[in-house]
């Protein structure tokens, strides 16, 4: 069985859905804010919180989104510079340790996205897992340095297609065999529309490609009917963005998920993984009275003595069934057989007595 193991957690197909609060640039800047936001995710039901490791020198270029024609996206909000905004939301190295023991202390797990090569080996002792943004799902060197750590990695598959996806995982399996692939759709406007973009059949895709790998889903659109379909479809790990104030200020707010509505969505997973069950089908514990209440059982219209025949008009079908009772398809076996026992109106044919009328030759 594909198992991964998180601190106290275990990822797996026999395990609840395990669910990250992505942070990202909610911390406004603050360690103060990024350590209260821990502190709710992790009263909110999150297993991990997680972080984006970035500096907006060695991700973005000033020159090139100022020269990019112009595009309608969710950057267009922001009211600053691209360059400008990156900059103000880096994490900086220095608050690894407090966000890590922040994180201990609320038991949840710490971890990031690196999307720097040096900062890499020094995130890595503060880390039990990894997570790749989708925006490198080509960046190989980045992702195979992280992969050589052998500690568990999550892919996002956001604006990819199939054989990009198969070529990293190719890549990587071969060194590291803790592999979580994500469905991802990333478009960050918080649009309805957005829900046709999804393809939370792609999980099945990725079943079928990737059987060595756990299936997940990293999700931006509005609400958690994505993450109640994915984890119905196999997804085990959910990552959703995560804000105090869907008002505040911020490239992440608008289409994060806040602590009401990430407790309605853990809510909603638990009982969905709890109505999923198993596919073996039969009858449950809870259901067995109702086999007595519900069912139909053959009862006699009419007293029937020793040695007088049973025709189908002396029988009717009705509710209760009770457990002993003969099972009415099977009535029919009886129809104009010499009674060798007394019948009583309005009892019902117990499987003894069926078989002692069926006995007689």
């Amino acid at each position: 069985m594909i198992k991964i193991k998180i601190g106290n957690n275990i990822i797996s197909n026999k395990h609840p859905a395990y669910f990250i609060a992505d942070i990202a640039s909610n911390h406004d800047g603050s360690l103060k804010r990024a350590k209260k936001l821990i502190k709710m995710a992790a009263d909110s039901g999150a297993n991990a919180a997680k972080f984006q490791n970035f500096y907006a020198k060695t991700l973005v270029s000033d020159y090139g989104f100022k020269n990019l024609a112009n595009i309608n996206s969710h950057q267009n909000k922001w009211g600053k510079s691209v360059y400008k905004t990156y900059e103000e939301n880096e994490v900086p190295i220095e608050w690894t340790q407090e966000l890590k023991e922040e994180c201990k202390n609320n038991n949840i797990e710490y971890f990031t996205a690196p999307y720097d090569l040096k900062i890499i080996s020094y995130l890595n002792q503060y880390v039990d897992i990894w997570k790749l943004g989708s925006g490198d799902i080509t960046w190989h060197e980045n992702i195979l340095q992280i992969a050589k750590t052998k500690k568990p990695l999550i892919i996002a598959t956001g604006a990819s297609n199939l054989n990009e996806v198969k070529k990293i995982y190719n890549k990587i399996s071969k060194i590291n065999n803790k592999i979580c692939i994500m469905q991802c759709n990333t478009n960050y406007t918080g649009l309805k529309e957005n829900f046709k973009y999804i393809n939370l059949n792609v999980l099945k895709s990725y079943k079928k490609y990737f059987p060595k790998a756990i299936l997940g889903l990293s999700d931006h659109t509005i609400g958690h009917e994505t993450v109640l379909g994915a984890i119905t479809l196999g997804a085990k790990v959910i990552e959703k963005h995560f804000t105090d104030n869907n008002n505040k200020t911020g490239p992440d707010h608008e289409f994060s998920m806040n602590p009401k509505s990430w407790e309605k969505m853990i809510d909603a997973s638990r009982n969905l993984e709890l109505s999923l069950g198993s596919e073996l089908k039969k009858l449950e514990k809870n259901e067995e009275y109702t086999v007595i209440l519900q069912r139909r059982s053959a009862r006699l219209k009419k007293n029937i003595k020793t040695g007088e025949k049973i025709t189908s008009e002396d029988i009717e079908f009705l509710r209760p069934c009770p457990k002993n009772a003969a099972p009415i398809y099977n009535i029919n076996k009886i129809y104009n057989k010499i009674s060798t026992i007394n019948l009583h109106k309005n009892n019902y044919i117990t499987k003894n007595q069926f078989k002692k009328i069926l006995s007689k030759k």
